[in-house]
């Protein structure tokens, strides 16, 4: 399974950066890590870093041209397009690699102080 989204240009897709974090971004970057982590191809391409990327990908490209900025950020699942203007949620992500939401939830570390 291979996922692959067209990001808005931002400073690092992880939601930490800048005077306050990004919960939805953390989370996204969260469970993108996860997914990683199970051996899933997972690609992320940030406008403001790899434009050659949205030029290059015709699909991208195309909606860009016509809808412009809103359609990012674009997702795409084994190629095909299955989301645009918004991270999918966990439940999502889920479905598509055949997985429980649970197993998209970070473990606690067992170092934590606390």
């Amino acid at each position: 399974m291979k996922l692959e989204i067209f990001d808005p240009a931002m400073c690092c897709s992880t939601g930490v950066c800048g005077p306050t974090v990004d919960p939805e971004l953390a989370r996204v970057a969260s469970a993108l890590f996860i997914l990683e982590g199970k051996g899933f191809s997972i690609t992320r391409h940030n406008l403001g870093s790899e434009p050659q990327a949205f030029i290059e990908n015709t699909a991208v490209n195309q909606r860009l041209n016509e809808r412009g900025l809103d359609v990012l950020p674009l997702v795409f699942l084994e190629g095909e397009v299955v989301k645009e203007g918004i991270y999918p949620t966990n439940e999502e992500l889920a479905a598509w690699f055949h997985l429980e939401k649970t197993d998209l939830v970070p473990k606690k570390s067992a170092n934590q102080l606390l």
